[in-house]
């Protein structure tokens, strides 16, 4: 074997590369957009397990495959017999991709609440009771690495042909890591000129997709889901697979000193851990509350009615406790003073018997209506009454400044695929102290985020952009399209915005970059649908894994609600009501705004009659766009 791999590594290594940036191109959030790009994702990420199971030489009917961590992989494994699964790792490759695919018998995989739960777990979810999804997304919590998971099939593809060590090898001209985290082609720029510059390193940019009207450039419109990348990123990620393990732990501790510089949380006040994404972030911190012990209390955790899945499962299934939840007003702020009342009742005057309010759990920023709410006051009312408090930062790290220590926050969680760099990482930052994990425990848990080196390469990489260009100038550039979006979605009749939609509100600064929208005698599926394939435009539509806000702001009755619980598990592919959602990043332009709001206009207008193409030509022409990427990315 060792005969047929010599003087072979740059060509494997190059041509998974190739496979990667393939797949960037048409990158979008697996299973929860509506674009092009979601579609193809998705067919990529499926394509995945077969060729995992074909890999293993496994049965496709009798197998279901599962990609996870290394801590969620020893999870799973310590619920079955081992005869009943195999699994494959990223790191028997020599890739730093932190991978696991596990190929479990079906009739083997166990039942009950999953291990983690949060986004993609569920099918439908209510204040009191869950509908569970079917595997494998049951055991996928938040967003699968879909590139990491694609640069461990191609490895493998790769292996198959010119062997098992053609990866093993690295190269002799070790890069330090501040070289690959600091310096690129455009770090001589700074501010609005690096901002547009970085712009036209979009990856993706350029690349058509078919559309009734033709072929036209794909608009990605759904970074509330998962952002895109640039370049620079993807440069950082690729040098780093490339490295020795001595520079990749180099790279990670660099980028640990970085997030702790960024979000205002020294590393004397805060650990930092590494994870898949935001959902597993938050699990461990429910973990954590599970084992924290105090005699004669009973733990209760306050959230919002505002919460993402993933900030509120984790506290029902792992941490076991009860939930309460602040309502908020029309356009999604909570009440400071009901917030104070609720704690003074549990945590000072007792009214509730052993019951204490340990924890209170509250959005960054909405991933439905997009406010963000005053996190330093909340902190001070919550720590008042001698609580805690952690943020779900998914959707505000990108798009605001965030100081953990001046604002007194315990535990943030964020994912680095909303953050421009899409390779499957994810934190917890914790103050010292605040986990109540064993030491051994700890070392699993650090190992387990640590090994996807890559991921974190290019988180580290993304905020030396961010920070180089400036937080202030990234807010004020999406504020501008924001209100452009607003004030040209108004025009459009029949069409209602959720939340805060006048640019003049003296609430508006408190606005991220989310829209949510219906039109009038129009599911938002079809809406989605027909943006794609009239204006090639990924947005996203449904209940954006936030099914209690959405079905509070379309107003589900609870009777509704229980007969949707039936229909759900009969009819397990049939779509409910909710909201059509327009999110923006620093990829996007007017005239993506634009775009967006002649296609609305030509929707509502039904005026398609110049269109080249049937929707149903045009249906079999995306399917076909997306077998061919495919082909483009795993072919060997």
């Amino acid at each position: 074997m060792s005969g047929k791999t010599e003087g072979r590594l740059p060509e494997p290594i190059s041509e998974l590369e190739r496979g990667a940036l393939a797949a960037l191109e048409t990158y979008s959030n697996v299973h929860r957009g509506s674009g092009h790009n979601s579609i193809i994702s998705t067919y990529l990420y499926e394509q995945a397990r077969d060729i995992v199971l074909d890999y293993l030489g496994l049965k496709k009917g009798r197998y279901v495959v599962i990609f996870c961590t290394p801590r969620r992989e020893a999870a799973l494994k310590a619920l079955l017999n081992p005869k009943n699964y195999h699994c494959i790792s990223s790191r028997d490759t020599g890739l730093p991709l932190g991978i696991r695919a596990m190929a479990v018998k079906k009739r083997a995989l166990p039942k009950g609440n999953p291990f983690q739960s949060g986004g993609g777990t569920t099918r439908i979810v209510s204040p009191d009771w869950v509908v569970w999804a079917d595997a494998p997304d049951r055991f996928e919590a938040g967003t699968p690495a879909l590139i990491s998971v694609i640069a461990f099939i191609k490895a493998l593809l790769l292996i198959r042909q010119y062997g098992k060590d053609i990866f093993m090898n690295k190269a002799a001209d070790n890069l330090p890591a501040h070289e690959i985290l600091y310096h690129d082609e455009l770090d001589k720029y700074s501010g609005s000129e690096l901002l547009n510059l970085l712009r036209q390193t979009l990856i993706g940019r350029n690349v058509k997709v078919p559309s009734t009207f033709g072929p036209r450039p794909y608009i990605h419109l759904d970074n509330s889901a998962s952002t895109p990348t640039f370049m620079p990123v993807w440069e950082a990620v690729r040098q780093t697979w490339r490295q020795t393990s001595g520079v990749q732990l180099e790279i990670i501790d660099e980028v640990r000193s970085l997030i702790a510089g960024f979000l205002g949380a020294p590393g004397n006040d805060y650990d930092i851990i590494f994870t898949a994404n935001t959902t597993e972030a938050i699990n461990l911190a429910a973990e954590s509350l599970r084992h924290h012990t105090e005699p004669d209390t009973e733990p209760v955790v306050l959230t919002t009615l505002l919460e993402h899945s993933s900030n509120d499962l984790p506290w029902r299934t792992v941490s076991r406790s009860p939930l309460l939840r602040l309502s908020i007003d029309p356009d999604g702020f909570v009440d400071l003073k009901q917030l104070s009342a609720i704690l003074s009742g549990y945590n000072l005057e007792g009214r509730y018997g052993k019951k204490r309010i340990r924890l209170v759990a509250v959005s960054g920023a909405s991933n439905v209506l997009g406010v963000v709410n005053d996190l330093a006051a909340i902190s001070r009312i919550v720590h008042q009454y001698g609580a805690r408090m952690l943020v779900d930062g998914a959707q505000l790290v990108a798009h605001r400044k965030v100081d953990m220590k001046e604002w007194g926050i315990d535990y943030l969680a964020f994912s680095a695929h909303k953050l421009y760099a899409p390779f499957g990482a994810g934190v917890l930052l914790a103050g010292k102290g605040m986990l109540n994990f064993s030491s051994a425990e700890m070392d699993i848990i650090r190992s387990s985020g640590e090994e996807n080196a890559g991921g974190i390469a290019a988180l580290g990489k993304a905020i030396v952009l961010l920070r180089r260009i400036g937080m202030d100038l990234i807010i004020k550039d999406e504020q501008a399209l924001t209100a452009h979006a607003l004030r040209g979605l108004a025009q459009i009749p029949g069409l209602t915005i959720y939340g805060i939609r006048d640019p003049n509100s003296p609430r508006f600064a408190q606005k991220v970059g989310v829209i949510p929208f219906t039109l009038k005698g129009m599911l938002s599926t079809r809406v989605a649908r027909e943006l794609a394939e009239q204006g090639g435009i990924g947005i996203r539509c449904g209940c954006h894994c936030a099914h209690i806000l959405v079905k509070h702001l379309v107003g589900v009755p609870p009777g509704l609600e229980w007969i949707q619980r039936v229909i759900a598990i009969l009819i397990p592919r049939l779509s409910f009501p909710g909201l059509a959602r327009v999110s923006i990043g620093i990829g996007n332009s007017e005239s993506d705004i634009d775009i967006l709001v002649q296609t609305l206009g030509r929707i509502v207008w039904k005026s398609s009659d110049s269109a080249i193409r049937s929707k149903k030509d045009m249906r079999r022409e995306i399917d076909d766009f997306a077998k061919a990427v495919a082909r483009r990315v795993y072919s060997v």
